[in-house]
């Protein structure tokens, strides 16, 4: 006894609008992902493997296949997300190493110049104060030793 797996044409019309239908009330509000994560690739390899034809099961080399995939993009993943840390990482040394010198960085079309008084590590990107301001190290576009201003800073390099 063979089971007929095709869908008619009229079938296939009535199932592709079902599904736009429903698509279209999930995603109102929303801005659809245009990105596959692992999550959303092992939901559909679920899914897939869900609803085959037990009569024709899925060759061992398409589930392979799709297993490796699935490795890929979780290491890619993993991998991102190490560069990551890695980016915050170096910034955060960036930001300590222009402690008490002078830089230069941008706050829309301003130019603001000053010392760098304190550095903060969040989550995300190091915050440098300058003039009693915190700014985003990301604004930062020039770090320079900051001019003797005081006799006793001209007198301590041996200027005199």
């Amino acid at each position: 006894m063979a089971l007929e797996s095709v869908l008619s044409a009229q079938d296939m019309f009535d199932l592709t609008q079902t599904v736009k239908e429903h698509n279209s009330k999930i995603n109102q509000g929303k801005n659809p992902q245009q990105n596959l994560g692992k999550d959303d690739f092992l939901k559909l390899l679920i899914t897939q493997l869900s609803y085959q034809d037990p009569t024709a099961p899925m060759e061992d080399k398409e589930f392979i296949a799709q297993m490796a995939q699935f490795s890929t993009l979780d290491q890619m993943t993993s991998m991102a997300n190490d560069f990551n840390r890695l980016t915050n990482m170096i910034q955060g040394s960036e930001a300590a190493s222009a402690l008490g010198k002078a830089v230069e960085l941008t706050e829309g079309e301003n130019l603001i110049q000053g010392t760098v008084n304190a550095v903060t590590r969040g989550g995300g990107v190091p915050q440098v104060l300058v003039n009693g301001n915190y700014y985003s190290w990301e604004q930062v576009i020039k770090v320079f030793e900051p001019l003797k201003t005081t006799v006793a800073d001209l007198r301590s390099d041996n200027s005199f």
